[in-house]
């Protein structure tokens, strides 16, 4: 979490992931195939009231909305379609921000792009009055968040599902840091909601005997 003292709205991410760490193409087959990724829509058989109800609860707040380009293509194709839905209504009236390596013509009510320098225009963005912005998926994006210390909280969605393959969240490069579990809920399906703060530099120890002291050594 970022300790300038200008920085007026948080920054929240929601991550959905399988019990290996993938983000892949939650949703639907045809999500995100890339690397051939055939599991597809793993997301969909665990849904129950406990989850809806906490993503019920962290929107009923106004909030903007922080997006790759991949995850803004994936929802800009499907919420502008959703009639009759809370959940829809909510995403379609937020501000959403996309970040891109140019500039794009956005066809989703509400859309600007965030192109060139993106960590200086998103500091710039934290640095505004405005509600706090929530990144869901977008894990390339999570990745530059995590390195330049920009992240507040993060909603951690972990599904008793394992695929073996896919892209991941905390990928190689990913910066070793320490959390702080600040709230947990347990779906009736297994699925675990963590929400983590970020805790500073990793600490490191040993439990080899010479580091124990006398009385707990065997």
């Amino acid at each position: 979490m970022t300790n300038n003292e200008s920085i007026k709205r948080k920054l929240i991410t929601t991550t959905i992931l399988t019990l290996d760490g993938v983000l892949q193409s939650p949703g639907t087959d045809k999500e995100d195939t890339t690397g051939n990724f055939s599991w597809g829509g793993w997301s969909v058989n665990y849904w129950d009231e406990v989850m809806a109800n906490f993503m019920q609860n962290i929107m009923e707040n106004p909030y903007d909305l922080l997006l790759g380009r991949r995850t803004y293509d994936i929802f800009a194709s499907h919420w502008p379609h959703v009639k009759n839905d809370p959940v829809a209504d909510s995403l379609n009236r937020a501000r959403k921000y996309v970040v891109s390596q140019k500039d794009l013509k956005l066809e989703w009510q509400n859309s600007v792009t965030v192109t060139g320098d993106v960590v200086a225009e998103i500091k710039k963005l934290l640095e505004q009055d405005g509600p706090d912005l929530w990144v869901h998926g977008s894990g390339n994006l999570i990745q530059t968040l995590l390195a330049n210390n920009l992240l507040h909280t993060m909603h951690i969605w972990t599904y008793p599902v394992l695929v073996g393959t896919g892209k991941r969240l905390f990928a190689e490069g990913t910066r070793a840091e320490g959390l702080k579990l600040v709230d947990c809920k347990i779906a009736t399906t297994g699925v675990i909601i963590a929400s983590y703060e970020r805790a500073g530099d990793l600490k490191v120890g040993s439990f080899a005997l010479e580091n124990l002291p006398a009385e707990k050594r065997v």
